[in-house]
């Protein structure tokens, strides 16, 4: 009964190519680390495309309903394989059944196949819009698709605060298309890629053989001469770092009488490490609210301590504002602002401080709270009704050096991290709680993308975090030094410190999107003189 609804023009597809779409998506899981196989993203999007290609020679093809449904296909596959670990922190510590975590996790996966889908969509109603007749049957254009493909994911970024994690750069971060993050960061990465494998599965069919021709030699030269170049240099100053990875357990983490244990013990393991000019303590790795008067007394004893032995603490903490009244997950510095310092510079209330601004929905804050939170205790997690710091906030200032801080999950907004980098920002540093997600892949993409925003910007980074992954970047990207995931254990090494700055970020995301925007712009005043020569023709 449903087929008599469809458009006449529509083909009769059977179902068996939708799992083409499904198995393709699905594939990309292998590009992203821990696997970090990069090519697989080539393979599976060129197949796809030759696919949908496929799908199209025939005549009396809806294209618009066959791309929008594919891409949907495609998508939910991609995020269904990819975003699994979501499953762990639900399942663990949500308190839900089991059918009930996984049907969540259903409909977040759903959710985010939207995207892909209204890339899909686009691209066939932008290339309709151009025909003359404007009929549902014509030809798919997929060299829109890119384009198309840059809005949705930026809008995945930024919709109920964004979730733009899985993007298909990532996965080439140690591809050869990594030398182009410098210059047109992640996103022109996933750009460039689409557009390199529309161009092979235009070879592999033999059509537009000119043009594909053209844009796979082009992404080649660019990316060629994206690694001859160096867009930062060593300052010839080195600074000694210790990461503490506490492998504190999630389920006990935040119970009472293990505060002053879970404290005593970062200050034992930093104690044995005061060699190092900067040491780092992971997101909340001190269990108690900052105002608290024995948190207060640890505080002034770490404080004292670091400043004395000439280092500096950088530790995540949780902070009461009695006067607005709000809670926030923050950062703080303990020991030595300045070098030349001789007591600890720390006091509450002082402004060397980073406060958490992109907070994790359910995690750190719940939507319709008063709803959601009686239903189970997914939505009523510790520690989730925290307030927004500002956007843009001072770097930290810690034994000379100027540290731009962001707090798990904020690592996945470039654009944040743009907002708040200055030329003179040393060291990036993300920290963070992984626990929550057990021994799965999210850890392994969190770093994953933590090594991209090195690469973007030019920067070493440093990554604290509870359970690992704990792990140090040059400003190439490449991880230097890495402990194991699950060991209480201290990351200590030498940074090269660098200066300069990328293009990247001096120019953000505005090239690429120029770029993406002309394209459409050629497409339709291709498809528009091609339509004026057949009706000349006819």
């Amino acid at each position: 009964m449903f087929k008599s609804f469809l458009p006449k023009c529509k083909r009769n597809i059977s179902d068996k190519t939708l799992w083409l779409s499904f198995i393709a998506g699905l594939n990309l899981v292998f590009s992203y680390a821990p696997f970090s196989f990069w090519w697989i993203s080539f393979i599976s999007l060129t197949l796809w495309f030759v696919h949908l290609e496929k799908l199209c020679q025939k005549k009396q093809v809806n294209t618009t309903r066959l791309l929008t449904k594919h891409s949907f296909i495609f998508g939910f596959g991609w995020f269904a394989s990819g975003i699994s670990w979501v499953h762990v922190s639900i399942a663990e510590f949500g308190g839900m059944p089991l059918f009930a975590s996984l049907f969540l996790m259903l409909l977040l996966c759903l959710y985010l196949a939207l995207f892909p889908t209204l890339a899909g969509y686009l691209t066939a109603k932008i290339a309709n819009s151009t025909t003359k007749t404007q009929q549902a049957c014509s030809k798919l254009n997929l060299w829109l698709l890119p384009s198309t493909w840059l809005l949705t994911e930026y809008l995945r970024g930024v919709v109920l605060t964004g979730f733009p994690w899985l993007s298909l750069g990532y996965g080439q971060i140690s591809g050869p298309l990594a030398p182009l993050a410098p210059i047109i960061g992640e996103l022109g990465i996933t750009f460039c890629l689409l557009i390199f494998c529309v161009a092979l599965s235009k070879l592999i069919l033999k059509s537009h053989i000119k043009q594909a021709g053209i844009a796979s030699l082009s992404i080649c030269i660019i990316t060629l001469f994206s690694h001859q170049q160096t867009w930062v240099s060593p300052t010839g100053k080195t600074i000694k770092t210790a990461l503490i990875q506490g492998n504190i357990e999630q389920s006990i983490k935040w119970q009472p009488e293990q505060q002053w244990p879970t404290m005593l013990k970062y200050l034992d393991l930093t104690r044995l490490n005061y060699d190092a000019q900067l040491i780092i303590w992971p997101e909340s790795a001190i269990p108690a609210i900052e105002t608290m008067s024995t948190t207060q007394e640890f505080l002034d004893m770490a404080n004292q301590s670091a400043a004395l032995n000439n280092a500096t603490i950088i530790t995540g903490i949780l902070n009461y504002n009695f006067e607005t009244k709000e809670y926030f997950n923050s950062l703080i510095v303990l020991g030595k602002k300045h070098h030349a310092d001789i007591n600890g510079d720390y006091y509450y209330g002082n402004n060397n401080r980073y406060d958490k601004n992109h907070l994790l929905p359910i995690g750190e804050f719940v939507p319709f709270g008063d709803l959601l939170r009686p239903i189970a205790p997914l939505f009523n997690l510790p520690q989730s009704s925290f307030s927004r710091g500002s956007y843009v906030q001072d770097n930290l200032q810690a034994n000379d050096l100027n540290i731009l801080p962001l707090i798990c999950f904020e690592i996945a907004f470039p654009e944040q991290l743009a907002a708040n980098f200055y030329n003179d920002s040393d060291i990036l540093l993300t920290v963070s709680n992984d626990a929550w997600f057990g021994n799965s892949h999210g850890p392994h993409q969190h770093m994953e993308i933590a090594r991209m925003r090195a690469l973007e910007f030019g920067r070493p980074l440093l990554r604290s975090t509870n359970t690992g992954v704990t792990a140090v970047t040059d400003h190439l990207g490449v991880i230097t030094k890495q402990i194991p995931q699950f060991e209480q254990a201290v990351l200590t090494t030498e940074i090269q410190l660098v200066s300069g700055q990328t293009p990247y970020s001096q120019y953000g995301r505005y090239p690429i999107w120029f770029i993406g925007f002309l394209l459409i712009f050629i497409n339709i005043v291709h498809n528009k003189a091609q339509n004026r020569t057949s009706l000349n023709t006819l």
